[in-house]
Formats: structure tokens, C-alpha cells, sequence
């Protein structure tokens, strides 16, 4: 089922009450729009005076983000940051925008490919000390349906090599101007050449996605392309969060789905650190990893959507914020 974007209201109250449950210490309301969520705060909990920046800002982001090696985990280890509170929201949608927006929360955690960072006007925060690796995106199969059809990594990967980071925002941004996936995947998949064929006729798959909209745009683009070649294509989109999908593909309940593969590799290794920053020996490692799962990756693409840490302009130069070490500076 098709994620849609709900009014700028009823997100933000939905990101009220989901910022009940935190596992933070801030204990009171949020900051007015456009100031520091945790301004009303005082001293109490990790924002007492002495610490740094980020002990008295308030974070928001996924739900998985306290067990994420490029999250809340992450942050700890790479930059020494400890925020006020965390609050969980959702991965990189409406949610965290108007959380930002509105000053419900001062660091949201978008994707570097969201174009609500600059239609938002927030600043991405360099990651200058390297947290975030190869993210790229990536298709990941499972074997046994590539070993019975091979032309599936044919078809994919060219159009993966064609994925570039300004195509990948302009379908995202497509896609939030209220447009359908498939339409608008469609339409790229024309202007770029779709030719149509019928190497895969007999053959049937299952593909899925995450549950939000840009994997749920991947989705639809892996499907356009297998259906252009003649393979009967189920869609099971829109599943849920990796740990919901991820069983559900080593199941063999989907067959295929749009990972990001810095990240998945983690996943696969249970945190082993060996993501790097280059995205082929990324993928050599994540292919390494897959194989007992019963999965492969095929090639990524050269569009990353990494995690991205964003303030508002006015939060930025209130405490002097460029980059992600900033938030590591003494509290002033």
C-alpha cells in the first residue's frame, strides 16, 4: 500500500505523542518553532552546565536508531555525543520534518537524498569525522531466484549504473509532490530508454520494500524493469522497518528488495564494522556476508542515501553548527 504524506498537523501532533515515549532524560515540553527544543529545560538531566552543545538538544530519529552503528551508537563512539533526549520518530519522513521544523526536536536525522532538506531550508551538518560509509543503493535477491534466472542482474544493474544522486532526489522529489511511484517511475524509466522484452516470461517474484517512500520508489523501479523484460511481479511493499523485511526476504517471502549496503552489511555481520567508505568493496563485503543467508547483492548504485543529521538555519547559527563535531563544542 501506497505511504502517503499526512497533513503538517497531524504529524505533528502524531510526533507528540510518539515523544512520550523517549529514552532520554529531558522531562519537559518542547521549544517554541524555530528555537531549541530543550531551551525551557534548564539544567536538568545531561544538559547541565558544563556540558557539551548536543547535552542539551533534544534528537530525533528512527526507532531502531539506539541500536544502529550510524545512529545514536554512532554518534557516541565517532563524535562523543550524548544528546538531552532522543526521541523516536520515524525513518527520515513528515514526522521528523515537522519535528524540526515546528522546534519539537533540534536534530532530526534525515536521508541525504530528501529533498525537504533544502526545500526546508535546514542545514546538513557535515560529516566531517566519517560516521556515515557506503550507503549506497543496492539491490538485494535471493540466489536461488538469480541462479534461476541470471538476466535479472542483466536488467538491474545497468539501470542501477544510471541512478545517480541528483536522479535519485529528483524521483523523491517527484514523489513528495503528492505524484504516484509508479507513475513517476514510469516516466524516468521511459525518458531514460525502457526498452521491453521477454527474457523473463514464466518466471514470478515477489519484491518489497521498507515503509517509507523512497524505498517504496525503488521498489516500484525494480518491479518496472522486471515486468518490462515479461516477469509476473507480486509487490509487497511498504512491510515495515528491517526488522520486519529482512526475515520476511530470508524466508523467502520476497524474493527482492532496495537496500542500502553500508548499512544492510552491518545488519548481515551483526555490527562487525568492516563497511567502508568505497561502495564496490562495500558490496564485495556485503556479498560475503549475504551467502549463508541464502542472498546476494548485485551492483550498487552510484546515489547514496546516508544519514543525515539537520538543524534549522536559526538553530545553525544561534550555536554555531556546521558539521557534526560542532555538537561536540562546550555548551555556551
Amino acid at each position: 500500500m501506497r505511504q502517503t504524506r499526512m497533513p503538517a498537523l497531524g504529524a505533528l501532533l502524531l510526533a507528540l505523542v510518539l515523544g512520550a515515549c523517549t529514552t532520554g532524560g529531558g522531562t519537559s515540553p518542547s521549544g517554541a518553532s524555530g528555537s531549541p527544543a530543550s531551551a525551557s529545560a534548564g539544567a536538568s538531566g545531561s544538559g547541565a552546565a558544563g556540558g557539551t552543545i548536543a547535552s542539551a538538544l533534544v534528537l530525533g530519529a528512527p526507532p531502531e536508531c539506539p541500536e544502529r552503528p550510524f545512529c545514536l551508537i554512532g554518534l557516541k563512539d565517532t563524535y562523543g555525543l550524548e544528546f538531552k533526549e532522543y526521541r523516536p520518530l520515524d525513518s527520515g519522513g513528515p514526522l521528523t520534518v515537522e519535528a524540526v521544523k515546528s522546534g519539537d526536536v533540534d536534530v532530526g536525522l534525515l536521508f541525504t537524498s530528501d529533498p525537504a532538506i533544502s526545500a526546508e531550508s535546514f542545514v546538513l551538518l557535515k560529516d566531517d569525522k566519517q560516521l556515515q560509509l557506503a550507503d549506497n543503493i543496492i539491490p538485494v535477491i535471493r540466489q536461488d531466484l538469480l541462479d534461476e534466472s541470471p538476466p535479472i542482474a542483466d536488467l538491474l544493474n545497468p539501470w542501477m549504473a544510471k541512478l545517480t544522486q541528483e536522479e535519485l532526489i529528483g524521483l523523491n522529489q517527484a514523489v513528495a509532490d503528492q505524484e504516484d511511484p509508479a507513475d513517476v517511475v514510469s516516466a524516468w524509466l521511459t525518458e531514460n530508454g525502457a526498452e521491453e522484452s521477454d527474457e523473463g516470461s514464466g518466471v514470478s517474484l515477489t519484491l518489497g520494500s521498507a515503509n517509507f517512500p523512497e524505498s517504496e520508489t525503488l521498489g516500484e523501479l525494480f518491479a518496472q524493469i522486471l515486468e518490462g523484460a515479461g516477469y509476473d511481479v507480486e509487490r509487497k511493499f511498504q512491510i515495515g522497518a528491517r526488522d520486519v523485511y529482512f526475515p520476511a526476504i530470508e524466508s523467502g517471502e520476497i524474493d527482492l528488495l532496495p537496500e542500502y549496503a553500508a548499512t544492510i552489511l552491518e545488519h548481515a555481520n551483526d555490527s562487525a564494522g568492516e563497511a567502508t567508505t568505497d561502495a564496490q568493496e562495500t558490496a564485495e563485503l556485503l556479498r560475503s556476508a549475504l551467502e549463508e543467508r541464502g542472498l546476494t547483492a548485485l551492483d550498487p548504485a552510484p546515489a547514496t542515501d546516508q544519514n543525515g543529521f539537520v538543524v534549522t538555519q536559526e538553530t545553525a547559527d544561534e550555536l554555531g553548527l556546521a558539521k557534526m563535531s560542532d555538537l561536540a563544542k562546550p555548551a555556551p
